[in-house]
């Protein structure tokens, strides 16, 4: 078995695991009658997790800990979590539950992108076809829940997303001990133990201050989805709740191309006109949410721009993380743009989204609620396009597209002479 397919294989478990619940987590906590506050609590998990591994986790996985070896705890720890959430039906246990759950798994995103990263070859040009193996993953654990789900499944039927995922998490665990050796890196000359703080300055590097505020809006927008989707599909769209992950998964299926064919655009198009294609991508879906919802065939078919959504714009982030910034600080960076794309984004977007939902949300006199969609997707498209104005007049990268190498004293030297 190749370093490459071992490493597909470890992306492939890794958003599985996400994947299982993701797109059914808000509607299961309406289920269980929790308050939007509550929903958005819960939300916000990742946004602490996010946190807590930048400063923790990531420096315990690159300074202290071989990385393989923290995700199997991670994962066998996150495996636990995941059943006490299923089995929990009131708030405060599924909370702590899940938070648990957020603070082992989190991380373990940013570090399974570090042991990609350090065993291959050529990071640029590989990572998109490593990295689809998480495209693959997700679509693949869409499918059981045809069967685990019914039409209108209820509470017991639910709380299968979450045993799914246990399962896979504990698979994950035993097969992270397989993975390829990535050792800490503690005994390295020159390292700062403290490389978050290097990394957070630097955001003073124009260009890498655009790049964090896109991100941020790119990646409430991309959490919105998640938050909004499903219940859009069912409730508004007419698609049976057993098939509306399915139908989300395609997504994911055109993702297996765009991440396939990657290292090529990112050569051709280079790293802005690249970004810019995948946050327009945004744009172009929810404007077909908004002004398209009674057609189920363009709805269906528009699930496919998520391909360019995510490997355009966030899988081209990490790759230009790698590329660009100092070797010694690759890693708490990778954690920086994961505070914002798992973390700060999805903390925004569970409290933005739900609140505007239930603002735009009235009951007519038969009793039925119904959602102005039109308003409320036309949020995300507007913020979409502001963030496309960002990069096209301000980001400007130190290179065109990734190259061969790139000098160790990283962007705000190499950066320079292409400074306005």
């Amino acid at each position: 078995m190749t370093t490459s397919f071992r490493l597909f294989l470890m992306m492939v478990l890794q958003l599985a695991i996400w994947g299982a619940w993701a797109p059914k987590i808000f509607p299961y906590m309406g289920m269980l009658g929790f308050e939007p506050w509550q929903q958005s609590l819960v939300g916000s998990s990742w946004g602490v997790a996010a946190l807590v591994g930048i400063f923790f986790s990531n420096q315990f996985a690159d300074r202290n800990f071989a990385a393989e070896r923290f995700l199997a705890v991670s994962h066998l720890i996150g495996g636990l979590a995941l059943v006490g959430t299923a089995f929990a039906t009131s708030f405060w246990p599924f909370f702590a539950c899940y938070l648990i759950f957020s603070l082992v798994y989190v991380p373990t995103l940013s570090v399974t992108n570090s042991i990609a990263f350090a065993n291959l070859r050529n990071p640029a040009a590989d990572f998109g076809a490593v990295r689809m193996g998480g495209t693959v993953g997700w679509v693949l654990v869409s499918w059981p829940f045809v069967f685990l789900l019914g039409a209108n499944a209820d509470v017991e039927q639910m709380r299968w997303i979450f045993l799914v995922a246990a399962l896979v998490s504990f698979v994950f665990a035993a097969y992270s001990l397989t993975l390829p050796h990535t050792p800490a890196r503690k005994d390295a000359p020159g390292i700062d133990k403290l490389a978050w703080r290097r990394a957070f300055k630097l955001l003073a590097t124009p260009f890498v201050l655009v790049l964090f505020i896109v991100t941020f809006i790119d990646s409430v927008i991309h959490n919105g989805y998640f938050v909004m989707a499903d219940a859009f599909l069912t409730n508004r769209v007419g698609i049976a709740g057993n098939l509306s992950m399915v139908v989300l998964s395609l997504g994911q299926v055109a993702e297996i191309l765009t991440m396939f064919l990657l290292g090529r655009v990112l050569a051709k198009l280079g790293w802005k006109i690249t970004m810019i294609v995948g946050v327009l991508g945004h744009a172009a879906r929810f404007a077909v949410f908004a002004f398209f919802a009674d057609s189920i065939p363009v709805i269906v078919a528009v699930q496919l721009l998520h391909g360019i959504c995510y490997a355009f714009f966030f899988a081209t982030v990490y790759i230009f993380v790698d590329a660009v910034f100092p070797k010694d600080v690759r890693s708490s960076a990778q954690g920086l743009f994961n505070l914002l794309i798992l973390g700060v984004g999805n903390v925004v977007a569970s409290f933005l989204f739900p609140s505007l939902i239930s603002r735009l949300t009235q009951t007519g006199a038969d009793g039925v609620a119904t959602v102005d969609y039109t308003s409320l997707f036309l949020v995300p498209t507007g913020m979409a396009l502001a963030a496309v104005c960002l990069l096209a007049l301000f980001f400007k990268p130190p290179t065109r597209a990734p190259v061969a190498e790139v000098a160790d004293d990283g962007p705000v030297a190499a950066a320079t002479p292409a400074q306005p």
